[in-house]
């Protein structure tokens, strides 16, 4: 799976994060293996490219591909 997605610290600095994910699942549909790679890069709060409530993103909104992430 590849993820985007940003969040501020106690400082008011924003980040992005963004990555890889890799999950593995045993025969009882429970996740055995999470392999993950995540790069922080600060951003300006005016950099921001996702602004929706917390959950899932809305469908109208652009995804990673569109943004170029």
């Amino acid at each position: 799976m590849r993820f985007a997605y940003e969040w501020c610290d106690d400082d008011a600095q924003w980040f992005r994060s963004y990555g890889n994910e890799n999950w593995d699942f045993g025969v009882d549909g429970r996740m055995c293996r999470r392999i993950a790679s995540v790069n922080d890069m600060p951003i300006m709060e005016q950099s921001r490219l996702f602004h929706w409530p917390s959950g899932r993103r809305p469908d109208e909104h652009p995804g990673l591909t569109e943004l170029n992430l």
